[in-house]
């Protein structure tokens, strides 16, 4: 199936709407890691390029994980896939609601796409506020409570029969100057290696 042609159909194109432009087996996913936002340019992606950006720092967290991976293909092979929560590039240095709310139809359908979920890790703030967006339609709460992700990390918390592993932003420079945040990042990730053996 494509990501891309997949969304389209069910939500609609949408001028400056970034989608993953791929084509992968929904059945053979078990993980799915929601980043923040996609890169202003689509090559840095985690589907652009071999070198991206966003790929320079997901790959040392998951390798820091336990796992061999050197490419984005290794990490679906795995059974995790990975997109992100906004799909419009920001344009200032926080994300405006209004850019989470555009994305939320697009964010929403393509979670739906995967039956096989076991987990869902929400990598940073905007993950986080995202998925409550979309889960509080049906719950009229929400999953994730608002409280600092380091405090909810150690906590079971499921929707449905689904894991869901509030962790950081795994992208940008960051995160490469926040240590501790890379370990806890790691330690999250390893945690959802786990589930789904």
């Amino acid at each position: 199936m494509n990501i891309k042609k997949e969304l389209e159909t069910k939500v609609g194109i949408t001028n400056g709407i970034y989608i993953n432009n791929i084509d992968i087996d929904p059945l053979a996913i078990k993980a799915i890691m929601i980043n923040e936002v996609v890169p202003s340019d689509p090559l840095q992606d985690f589907y652009g390029t071999p070198d991206a950006d966003y790929l320079k720092t997901t790959i040392p967290l998951l390798q820091g994980a336990g796992t061999e991976v050197t490419s984005i293909q290794d990490i679906l092979q795995m059974g995790i896939y990975i997109t992100n929560a906004v799909k419009t590039p920001k344009t200032e240095y926080a994300i405006d609601k209004s850019s989470i709310e555009n994305s939320l139809p697009y964010l929403e359908a393509e979670l739906s796409l995967f039956p096989n979920i076991k987990v869902i890790m929400l990598m940073g703030d905007v993950a986080k506020k995202s998925f409550n967006m979309i889960t509080k339609k049906l719950t009229k709460k929400n999953v994730i409570p608002a409280i600092s992700t380091y405090k909810l990390r150690n906590s079971e918390i499921y929707y449905g029969d689904i894991r869901v592993m509030p962790s950081y932003i795994m992208t940008g420079g960051n995160i490469l100057i926040e240590k501790s945040k890379v370990t806890m990042a790691t330690e999250d990730i390893a945690a959802m290696l786990e589930i789904i053996k």
